[in-house]
Order: C-alpha cells, then sequence, then structure tokens
C-alpha cells in the first residue's frame, strides 16, 4: 500500500493579481491527482528558527507518485507559467510516516 505525501510549499509573489489565475489552475490540476490542500496562506506561528514563509502551503496527495505526477502534469504546467516571473516557490516533497 502506497503512503500518503505532503507537499509543503512557502510560495512568493510580488504580484498578488496575477497569482489569482495560477491559484485557479493549481486547484484543477491538484483536485484531477487525487490532493487536497490542508494549509492555504493560513496565519502561521514560527515557534523555532528563522523560517518566516510569506504564504505557506501544505497539500495532502494519495502517494509521492501522484504529487509527482501533480508536478510534472500539463495541468500545473500551465499554473507554473501563470505565474512566471512574479513569484519564486520553494517546494518540497514529504512521504507519511
Amino acid at each position: 500500500m502506497s503512503k500518503h505525501a505532503y507537499m509543503v510549499v512557502d510560495a512568493r509573489s510580488s504580484d498578488p493579481e496575477r497569482m489569482v489565475e495560477y491559484r485557479r489552475l493549481a486547484q484543477i490540476a491538484v483536485e484531477r491527482h487525487g490532493g487536497r490542500y490542508l494549509v492555504r496562506g493560513a496565519p502561521y506561528e514560527t515557534v523555532e528558527g528563522t523560517w518566516q514563509p510569506q504564504r505557506l502551503v501544505v497539500l495532502e496527495f494519495p502517494s509521492m507518485d501522484a504529487a509527482r505526477g501533480f508536478y510534472d502534469s500539463p495541468e500545473y504546467l500551465a499554473a507554473r507559467e501563470a505565474r512566471a516571473g512574479v513569484s519564486d516557490f520553494d517546494i518540497l516533497l514529504a512521504e507519511a510516516y
């Protein structure tokens, strides 16, 4: 049985209006690959260290393969193109314990 996977994103953007289209397209891609948002820009508190994401996003996928499939999909490529030039993302994938 495959383990769930989590995608953690630190999203920074200089153009909130352009990010509206990115979020719309990303939502479509997430749903098509069995993912769901757990955190999407909600308030957070750093309790140790110095990490201060501008916009924190956490997604859950049914497996690492599904998460990779989402990231490499034509649907998410369109979303990434919509944010090109106005955003900088740090993204990591982690397999559930």
